[in-house]
Parts: C-alpha cells; sequence; structure tokens
C-alpha cells in the first residue's frame, strides 16, 4: 500500500511507466562452486554482490506486483561485463557500454502490452531467476 502511494506521486509528477533496475545475470541465486575471475577468492565480494542483486531482483518482482493496476512496468536489465575503469577484469572483457545501455533504454520504452516483473539480457534473451 506504502509502495503504491509512493508511486502513484511520482507517477502523477513525472509520468513515469517504466523502472528498469539494473541487475546482473551472474548466477544470483545459486552457488557456484567453479571460481569466478571477476571475485577474487576470499575477498568477501561474491557473497555481498551476489545477496544485494538478489534482493535487487526480489524488488523488481514485488514493485512489478505492486504496480501493475497503475501501468508501470518493472524490470531488470542483466548488462553483463562492460569496460569501465570500475572493474579491470570487466574492461578486459571488452563489453561495449552503449550494448547495456541501448537494453535499458528498450526496456525503459516497451509498450503497453510489454512485460513487467522480468529479467532481460543486454539484448533482450530472457535471463533465468
Amino acid at each position: 500500500m506504502i509502495i503504491r502511494l509512493l508511486f502513484s506521486a511520482l507517477y502523477g509528477a513525472f509520468r513515469v511507466h517504466s523502472i528498469v533496475n539494473v541487475s546482473s545475470g551472474h548466477q544470483f541465486a545459486r552457488v557456484e562452486y567453479r571460481p569466478n575471475p571477476q571475485f577474487r577468492s576470499g575477498s568477501g565480494a561474491g557473497a555481498a554482490y551476489r545477496s544485494s542483486k538478489t534482493a535487487l531482483n526480489a524488488l523488481t518482482v514485488f514493485y512489478a506486483l505492486e504496480l501493475a493496476e497503475a501501468g508501470v512496468k518493472v524490470n531488470a536489465l542483466a548488462p553483463g561485463l562492460r569496460a569501465t575503469d570500475l572493474n579491470p577484469f570487466a574492461a578486459a572483457s571488452g563489453g561495449d557500454p552503449a550494448e547495456a545501455a541501448a537494453g535499458a533504454v528498450r526496456l525503459a520504452l516497451l509498450p503497453d502490452d510489454g512485460p513487467t516483473g522480468g529479467f532481460f539480457s543486454w539484448d533482450g534473451t530472457v535471463v533465468p531467476w
């Protein structure tokens, strides 16, 4: 109820039709026993990162259900590794940030009959969660 009230004020002020959460396609809620070069062994980063993305994904579903009557679509984007200064491994992968940005724009501009509560890769494919 509170969520609907908060978002209805936002919707009225800005005509929000879509919310795009930036998540991850990296095995969020599953235990992974093989090494992942993105997370240093023993750093704890894997647990914190995965927990935060799992929580974001749950909020994506919750908000999608809560805001459906208002016509607001809520989806999550898994942009993949992108070449940034924040993550040397990602920068080495050579992923173009423009591809991920295009995916976010595509989700933000979904038609009225488009999906809500979904998880999508930067190229539009469904990401299992």
